[in-house]
């Protein structure tokens, strides 16, 4: 046999080989799916789960928390990574589009004093996927500024990509297409150690029947394990409080929550399962009701961080033998009236501290007790010093007075250990509270602001704050961080103080923090949770006040403090279900509401808007305009260079048309219809053009000139209600053929079907006399066909879909309107009682998929009908504008009707279902 056909032999052997292996894998190894919390090593504190990152950062820019991210300095360099990634695959937004709606997983580890990492966890979903990775790796391995190696690490192949400057770098890791990787390599090393002992529970085995994400609206999961909470936290502040914060975290042991932000709040619900050591909070509770926040009429405002317990005797708080640390000289006569003491307090308990005005200054501590008898209690308490001897003198503040106690740490002897750190307490009883405080200055501080009123339940800010949480828990701890700013500054440890000065807008974005623990009704029961809630909120300060419009939750009202003035104009948003909104008020005041119905941003405007918004192509902005001015903002409401233009004094403004995006970086083009058939052009830096100065026609225009371009060249229609037709081009001369007459009135616009050329280009108006008339901008007439009859007192207008691809025509007769189609078919016909102007609106979503929208404006109504011409709904609509808006979302076949009835935005969904 020769040397070629035994070479041939080997070869195709092992192409057979190679192949039973690829069939081996796709059959067995690749049909296992990769449970992802598997390559999450156990000592997480914390991990995030996310999703659909386009949707999660529209709303972080929504809820405003993407600009004050952007200037903590950990995501600013995670930004300049991104922009690495993109300029090495050559593309831009890369990172972002890879990511898309994969499952990406990254957990926060503590691992070292003072230190804390991150690990990233990334599917690969495709060979196209698995090629962009391996050319980012092998443009960063060409970059001189980085070495890339790999090395073998418990049978896993590890990539270290490290800089020669000796600043940290990136380890990966590429596990049956999860990619792994983080700047710190012991923890990639940690999940190839995982990866040996696969029969290990998950750090998420208790929560491996939970996926939030088949929810609706959650932009992200958080899975929290609270028994490495305390080391957590023992990396940012002062070791003297790790056991408080321990005390705290023994409630539960680990909770899985999911995430939303939604307008002002960002909301984590979701379960906690209970901590079962011994010695822990929740041991010591367990079984006790839960209870309302009653205490809001006793919580002063300068309240920086509380948290309050919901149980019922306090005793079991405290335990069931009292601490010895009362000299044992008292103890005789003290212990009985502890016990006593002990007995009278009930329901709830909170540990307070108070606001300072700078971080030198230690905060104010105290210590509040509910009692159903507080004559009691006071009676008890005098009792107390007298047994201890302590000074008979007493302070008051208003009506209230305040005692020594004569017994050190007394808070902690009625309530257990959670209260210690009153060496010298003093007491007052304010209402149904015993309130002690930690010294004279934070007890009489706190009792001017009682006596002042400056409490929670006289805030209307504080009441909104306490609505939007639980009404019964066991646990909460509620912060102000505003208040507890200088607490934190004296908390932490000082290399982290410069750290948080740094990202104090971030800390302070959401003043009003809430964590709450609620026990399940069968908590004695194997497996019984918590529910848990977190919630980060800012004040709802806004223009408007959002509400559910319906009893079963869908559609939604946003009620501004000044009634709109003009009609919504919804606004697509990219990765939204919902579209966004622009509106109006009476104050000339816009405002832009996001899908989740939340005011965005408000701008004030010179005047009225005139004309509908010009959308910028790629959801990029808006251009709008004022009688006097013309504005463009980006998406983000943010005015854009050279705007506002400052028309002339003389210029009052009926309608904007703007040049159509180009391929060219040229401005765009900026066409103004004013008053007397005047038209000026401008361009986006304010510049105007020549011949355009105003171009004065000889009659009232018909509708807003359209704005086209054709085969490179500028082509401006402008119809007059003479009949005669104008097609200019930028310098303001007439084209050869026009203008033409289309041989009556004209009361509308216009349909453009754009073709490549002028004479394939094709313009249709409906005339007075009930004629549809199509012509070219040659100027040829290329087809006449009349609609319907007509008469002196009828009025014909051309109603284009709100794609501009399709129209209705409409004849108003008196009080009696009807549509036709373009083919003289009569659709619909409906009488008014009154004489008020009408408002006819067409939309085309596809085969019977068409609403028409009529709206009176005197009896403020609006009619809509579906493809069958019958009334949605069955009644009008209120209407205070003279149009609606309304989208459609083929996936849940619901349409999106957008309308102002005085203050309201409302919207309301209509299933398709209802109206076929």
């Amino acid at each position: 046999m020769s040397n070629r056909v035994l070479v041939f032999l080997a070869s195709l052997l092992l192409l057979l080989t190679a192949l039973g292996s690829y069939v081996y894998y796709r059959r067995t190894l690749a049909r296992v799916p990769v449970d992802p919390w598997s390559l999450v090593p156990e000592d997480a504190a914390l991990v995030v789960v996310t999703r659909d990152h386009s949707t999660l950062i529209r709303h972080l820019k929504e809820t405003q928390v993407w600009d004050n991210l952007t200037a903590v300095r950990y995501f600013q360099q995670v930004e300049e990574t991104l922009v690495l990634a993109d300029s090495l695959t050559g593309g831009r937004g890369v990172v972002l589009r890879f990511l898309g709606r994969k499952r990406v997983l990254t957990s926060l580890h503590v691992t070292g004093p003072g230190r804390f990492d991150l690990l990233f966890q990334v599917p690969i979903g495709s060979v196209r996927e698995y090629r962009q990775v391996r050319s980012l790796l092998e443009g960063l391995g060409r970059d001189a500024r980085f070495r890339v190696t790999t090395r073998d690490y418990e049978g896993q192949l590890l990539t270290d990509i490290s800089v020669p400057d000796g600043e940290e770098g990136l380890t990966l890791l590429n596990y049956r297409n999860h990619l792994v990787f983080s700047a710190r390599p012991e923890l990639v090393e940690a999940v190839a150690r995982r990866l040996a002992q696969p029969e290990a529970p998950t750090v998420a085995a208790d929560f491996q029947n939970i996926d939030y994400f088949q929810l609706r609206d959650v932009d992200a999961t958080l899975l929290l394990n609270q028994r490495r909470l305390p080391q957590l936290m023992g990396v940012f502040f002062r070791s003297e409080l790790t056991p408080e914060i321990a005390a705290v975290a023994s409630l539960a042991r680990n909770e899985m929550t999911e995430m939303r932000l939604v307008g002002n709040k960002v909301e984590f619900n979701g379960f906690a399962n209970p901590e079962l050591a011994r010695d822990g909070l929740h041991q010591r509770l367990v079984g006790q009701p839960a209870q309302r926040l009653r205490m809001a009429e006793v919580l002063p405002l300068r309240a920086a961080l509380v948290m309050h317990l919901g149980l019922g005797p306090v005793r079991v708080l405290r335990g069931p033998r009292p601490s010895s640390a009362a000299p044992d000289s008292l103890a005789p006569a003290v212990q009985p009236l502890l016990d006593s003491l002990t007995a009278q307090l009930s329901q709830e308990v909170a540990l307070c501290y108070l606001g300072t005005a700078s971080a030198r200054v230690r905060p104010g501590k105290l210590a509040l007790a509910y009692t159903s008898r507080p004559a009691a209690v006071s009676n008890l308490l005098g009792q107390l010093r007298r047994a201890s001897g302590a000074s008979p003198a007493f302070g008051k503040v208003g009506s209230y007075q305040w005692y020594q106690t004569g017994v050190s740490e007394l808070p902690r002897e009625l309530l257990g250990t959670l209260f210690q750190g009153f060496a010298r307490p003093v007491v007052a009883v304010v209402g149904n509270y015993v309130v002690f405080g930690d010294d004279e200055a934070a007890l009489r501080q706190y009792l001017t602001d009682v006596a002042a009123g400056s409490v929670w339940s006289r805030s209307p800010t504080q009441v909104a704050f306490l609505q939007d949480t639980q009404p019964l828990a066991r646990l909460r701890v509620l912060l102000d961080t505003r208040n507890c700013w200088n607490l934190l500054l004296r908390g932490l440890q000082e290399d982290r103080r410069a750290g948080l000065l740094r990202n104090e807008t971030l800390f302070k974005r959401f003043p009003q923090v809430a964590l709450q623990w609620v026990p399940p009704a069968n908590e004695q029961e194997a497996g019984a949770q918590y529910f848990t809630q977190f919630l980060l909120r800012h004040p709802a300060e806004g223009p408007a006040e959002a509400r559910p419009q319906n009893a079963d939750g869908t559609g939604s009202v946003l009620d501004f403090k000044v009634p709109l003035e003009t009609s919504p104009e919804a606004v697509l948003v990219a990765g939204a279900k919902l579209p966004g909104v622009l509106v109006q008020d009476t104050a000339h005041v816009l405002h832009y509401i996001t899908p989740d119905n939340v005011v965005a941003w408000s701008d004030s405007l010179a005047g009225p808007l005139v004309g509908p918004t010009v959308r910028l192509p790629g959801a990029t902005g808006f251009l709008v305009a004022t009688p006097g001015r013309l504005y463009q903002y980006n998406s983000r409401g943010q005015l854009q260079p050279n705007f506002p233009l400052n028309l002339p004094d003389t210029v009052r403004a009926t309608s904007l048309s703007v040049s159509p995006p180009t391929q060219q970086p040229a401005p765009r083009r900026l066409l103004v219809a004013g008053g007397g058939s005047n038209l000026f052009l401008y361009d986006t830096q304010g510049r105007t053009y020549a011949g355009w100065q105003p171009k004065q026609l000889e009659f009232r225009l018909a509708g807003a000139p359209e704005y086209l371009t054709v085969d490179g060249r500028d082509v401006v229609v402008v119809l007059l209600e003479n009949g005669y037709v104008y097609a200019f081009d930028q310098a303001g001369g007439a084209f050869p053929g026009f203008p033409i007459s289309v041989g009556a009135r004209l009361a509308s616009g216009v349909l453009v079907e754009s073709g490549p050329t002028l004479q394939r280009t094709r313009l249709t108006v409906v005339s007075q006399h009930g004629e549809r008339v199509t012509f070219n901008l040659s100027g040829d007439v290329v087809s006449r066909q009349r609609v319907a009859t007509w008469s002196r007192e009828s009025r014909f207008r051309l109603i284009p879909d709100q794609r501009q691809r399709t129209y209705v025509v409409s004849r108003e007769d008196g009080g009696r309107l009807t549509l036709f189609s373009p083919t003289g078919k009569a659709l619909l016909s409906q009488s008014f009682l009154t004489s008020a102007p009408r408002s006819i609106q067409y939309f085309n979503f596809g085969p019977d998929r068409q609403v028409y929208a009529l709206t009176e404006t005197g009896p403020n109504k609006a009619y809509l009908y579906d493809a069958r011409f019958r009334l949605i709904g069955g009644k009008p609509f209120d209407s205070t504008t003279p149009r609606i808006d309304l989208t459609y979302d083929p996936l849940t076949s619901t349409f999106h009707l957008f309308r102002v009835n005085g203050p309201e935005l409302r919207r309301t969904d209509i299933r398709v279902e209802a109206v076929k």
